[in-house]
């Protein structure tokens, strides 16, 4: 076998800089094109007896804007338009379910946000009766929410309980109080421990922890301490994000100043630190930034070549529909995929009206699934059987290959290309090279590392 270059700080710090999608579908969003409902409708339609569904519910609403937050969201105390909102869900919900014919039954429920408890318990309640009621559920499917400990009351954690949560997702982010002033989200550690310990106590058994490096005034002892934290509260899963600062396209960023954000070399080091911490603390690295106990089913998943990757991450979830309720929701059927108005007035109007409230999607031709098979299992097993790459798509990826095995990130083994221990946080760079729509731009994707 040739000997692997070593890359030097300098290869690291070209790469790291490089803006390059997240790969959480393929084509990514940015390609997207308009979409009618009549063609997610006809999508739907091909639903076998066979085939299971996962669905996601997102709650755009939050009690208080956190200024690095990329994620479809606003902030709201009524209670008529959250009222509203959860109405429309189940309006839209309504609509999917009679447009499906015989399927698998639902293996996964997924509610992100936003902060899906601001629909308050008799909403989650109701909302949970009725998917139920509209969606056949499958004797052990997941149910999984994002959560907020700053919000998270005893009388939500009885209704998320009553309604089978069995994974709870809990955002850590920092828990240093001065990185904490400066991205807008004051969250005191026995805040996220007694959350910790009330949904365990109610029968919650599951918990991830979203923790972020690259923010304010953080440093490598600020994300040591708080990957530490993590591990030290039992979490079964470790998320580890790099901040996106995007403030052409989330304007509450511009809270955070620039000039305040550690670079490249700083980000690296952040990330290294992260997986040290978790790693020695027993948790088994998954994919790019996701961490596990060996136990958990997402480990088990990363080991026997099965873990997927969709808009939640990685995930476990092998369903061949992803149904997507919510203003800006994404699904995925396997014809394509498909994404509602993200303009909640908009989407309202179309559920109310009785219209589905698609606005975009992209149908996926054979190539499209092939080059996504291909990037979903970089990014999930960090290397690829090359019998699995037809010759033309190879050729077209050869440079970019070459160049990446030439930085030492990449090597070839018999039959493999596969990361270097170097190269492991560069995963993007690995599925890029299959990539036949990229253009980086660093006004369109955030910075790979």
């Amino acid at each position: 076998m040739p000997a692997i270059a070593v890359p030097t700080e300098d290869v690291l710090l070209r790469h790291a800089a490089q803006p390059l999608p997240r790969y959480t579908s393929y084509p990514t969003a940015p390609h997207f094109v308009p979409l009618t409902a009549g063609t997610e409708a006809s999508w739907l339609a091909g639903c076998r007896p066979e085939d299971t569904l996962s669905l996601y519910v997102h709650v755009p609403y939050c009690h208080a804007l956190c200024w690095y937050c990329g994620c479809h969201t606003a902030v709201t105390r009524s209670a008529a338009r959250i009222a509203r909102y959860a109405a429309g869900l189940e309006a839209e919900a309504a609509m999917v379910a009679a447009l499906l014919p015989a399927h698998g039954g639902v293996a996964a429920l997924h509610l992100g946000g936003g902060t899906p408890t601001t629909l308050g318990p008799d909403g989650l309640t109701r909302l949970a009766a009725t998917l139920r009621r509209l969606f056949r559920f499958r004797d052990g499917a997941e149910v999984a929410a994002e959560l907020d400990p700053r919000t998270l009351d005893d009388a939500s954690i009885a209704a998320l309980a009553a309604l089978g949560l069995s994974r709870a997702s809990l955002g850590v982010q920092d828990i240093s109080p001065a990185v904490q002033a400066l991205i807008g989200r004051i969250q005191p550690p026995a805040q996220v421990e007694a959350a910790v310990h009330r949904l365990r106590a109610a029968g919650i058994a599951s918990i991830n922890m979203d923790l972020i490096y690259g923010l304010p005034a953080q440093g490598v002892a600020e994300v040591e301490a708080s990957a530490r934290f993590a591990a030290d509260c039992g979490a079964d899963r470790v998320a580890v994000f790099g901040y996106a600062h995007v403030p052409w396209m989330k304007a509450h960023q511009k809270g955070i100043r620039t000039e305040d954000l550690p670079g490249a070399a700083a980000r690296m080091r952040q990330a290294e630190a992260a997986a040290q911490v978790l790693i020695a603390a027993g948790y088994v690295a998954i994919g790019l930034d996701h961490f596990a106990r060996p136990g958990d089913p997402m480990a088990e998943a990363a080991a026997t070549g099965t873990l997927r990757r969709n808009f939640q991450g990685y995930t476990t979830d092998t369903a061949p529909y992803l149904l997507g309720f919510g203003a800006s929701a994404i699904g995925r059927t396997p014809n394509g995929f498909v994404q509602n108005e993200a303009d909640e007035r908009r989407w309202l109007a179309a559920v109310e009206a009785g219209r589905l409230p698609i606005a975009r999607g992209r149908p996926l031709s054979a190539e499209d699934r092939l080059r996504g098979a291909l990037i979903e299992r970089v990014m999930c097993d960090a290397a690829i059987d090359l019998a699995a790459v037809p010759e033309a798509v190879m050729v077209q990826a050869a440079p970019r290959i070459d160049g990446l095995v030439a930085d030492g990130l990449l090597r070839r083994e018999a039959g493999r290309l596969a990361v270097t221990e170097a190269g492991r946080p560069f995963l993007r760079h690995f599925a890029a090279c299959f990539d036949a729509f990229l253009a980086p731009s660093p006004m369109r994707h955030s910075a790979a590392v």
